[in-house]
């Protein structure tokens, strides 16, 4: 059985949690720039326009920095797993370097932020790994460690770490960085407000009108006047683009426990064995340091055994680390692009003034500070090296990548046709009788697909089943208490309020 009792969720959020809400816009209003979503992405792109002199407000439907970048593991890396052996044969030498340039100058732009703001966020300049402890995958990495190094990385094949169990090979590449990304961001946030920003929270944008202003509309009927418009939402909750049909969502449990400072690992790695493992480490205290791994991804709404995903991570961890307390856990979520570069840039190829940023595939961090500057950038008529390669309008790199597009569709489809006709989707769900507290089911009634969730006193919950977003079916992740969408991702909580998109609408109650 998972340990459930005793630990608590983001760690980021225990130790920065949100303070009172900045209140909602209580009447229409006007500015240069309208950001949609206040994550990493967001925030970075409106501190970014404020310090050229734009008028910038921020809409986030719930709290700022506590949603994705809120549970992330926090690496602020340019070594993103396998990347650079991959975009050296499908983008090129060049696309390769364009890559790596962009993301280590993001590294060095947050550290010169921290430092110019005096942010006091656990900035720890480290090594980043990532290993294999099978050898027949070590060709793979020599391969990685040769093209990012010719990328411009700092990067070599080593079979040295200090982790607590042997590797077949990794790729070590220095000067990369850890920190605390609420701290970073609240400050960022506190900075933007005094540098004239406007940050709303409790906000959700549900329309927007393209022209000349665009023009978007809250759920409480609020209209907003801009002439740009950013949608950083995470996965894009406007698809006139169809971005959906080039995203896939992956979600990732987390688990923290405290170890002996010298004990601790001092890089951060990552593996792509076992569903991946994630390691770093974070400042804790009496001496210690919280070990935080990061695995067992999974599709939103595929999974009905999360909490046995839990105990399989937690498993590993005991295995390879020792008798580990549990401290805290959680689950992250992001979206892969078809060819695993993030979708920064114009949102399709007629609008002049609509941007988005998506697809950062598990490396918000600097993805998110890359996209703020190339965003800035573009809106105010700044060239920037490297806008092609993250261009949402691209098509070559789609077609280079066809198999995993048409993977992606596939499995969309089977869930999208599959949920309307009998029988359901996602394997057998026990029927009403039968649900313990805490579960869910999906049930036909009146001719209806129907959510059922009972609480942990016994009372029912029934709200509609399918997707606001494009009304795939919903399946319920019991350990997060929580309806997840297969097709896209959004997330819904028992009561149907949305708690992640790309929906917009929440599940309406239904009657059994």
């Amino acid at each position: 059985m998972s340990e459930q009792a005793g630990t608590s969720g983001s760690y980021w959020l225990q130790t920065l949690p949100p303070g009172e809400p900045a209140p909602a816009p209580q009447s229409d209003l006007t500015v240069d720039v309208a950001v949609i979503g206040g994550g990493i992405a967001g925030l970075s792109t409106a501190w970014e326009l404020v310090r050229r002199g734009r008028e910038v407000a921020v809409f986030e439907a719930d709290r700022i920095a506590a949603g994705v970048t809120g549970h992330t593991t926090a690496k602020v890396s340019a070594q993103h797993t396998l990347i650079y052996d991959r975009l050296r044969r499908s983008r090129g030498a060049e696309g390769a370097r364009l890559y790596a340039r962009s993301q280590l100058e993001a590294i060095r732009h947050a550290a010169e932020t921290a430092h110019e703001l005096g942010i006091d966020c656990d900035w720890e300049d480290t090594a980043a790994y990532t290993y294999v402890q099978g050898r027949h995958r070590v060709p793979e990495l020599r391969a990685e460690a040769e093209a990012a190094r010719e990328a411009g990385l700092p990067a070599e094949f080593t079979t040295e770490t200090d982790l607590p169990f042997p590797v077949a090979g990794a790729v070590r590449v220095t000067e990369q960085a850890q920190f605390h990304p609420r701290k970073y961001l609240m400050a960022l946030a506190d900075s933007l407000r005094r540098g004239g920003g406007r940050l709303y929270e409790g906000t959700r944008v549900v329309g927007l009108t393209e022209g000349e202003p665009c023009v978007l509309t809250t759920d409480q009927g609020v209209r907003i006047s801009a002439r740009d418009v950013v949608v950083a939402t995470h996965y894009p909750i406007f698809d006139r683009a169809l971005l959906f049909t080039r995203l896939t969502p992956r979600r990732e449990l987390v688990i923290a426990a405290p170890v002996p400072e010298a004990q601790a690992p001092d890089g951060m790695y990552i593996t792509p064995e076992h569903r991946t493992r994630s390691v770093r480490t974070a400042p804790y205290r009496d001496g210690q340091r919280l070990l935080l791994i990061t695995g067992e991804h999974f599709t939103p709404g595929t999974s009905r055994d999360v909490e046995e995903r839990f105990d399989a991570l937690t498993g590993w961890a005991r295995r390879h680390f020792g008798e580990l307390q549990i401290t805290h856990r959680w689950a992250t979520q992001d979206n892969e692009s078809s060819d695993s570069v993030p979708l920064v840039g114009l949102l399709h190829p007629r609008t002049r003034h609509v941007y988005v940023a998506s697809g950062f595939g598990g490396w918000g961090m600097t993805g998110g500070i890359m996209a703020g500057r190339l965003l800035c950038d573009l809106i105010t008529g700044r060239e920037c090296p490297w806008s092609g390669l993250y261009d949402p309008r691209r098509i070559a790199s789609v077609v280079r990548e066809g198999g995993q597009f048409l993977k992606n569709q596939a499995k969309v489809a089977r869930h999208f046709v599959g949920d309307r006709v009998p029988p359901l989707a996602s394997g057998p769900r026990p029927p009403v009788d039968d649900l313990a507290p805490g579960d869910g089911t999906v049930v036909q009634s009146g001719g209806r697909h129907v959510a059922v969730h009972r609480d942990e006193n016994g009372e029912l919950h029934a709200v509609a089943a399918r997707c606001t977003h494009m009304g795939c079916l919903v399946s319920f992740n019991r350990a997060e208490r929580a309806w997840e969408c297969p097709c896209h991702g959004s997330r819904f909580a028992p009561d149907g309020s949305v708690l992640q998109g790309p929906a917009v609408r929440p599940l309406q109650p239904r009657e059994l």
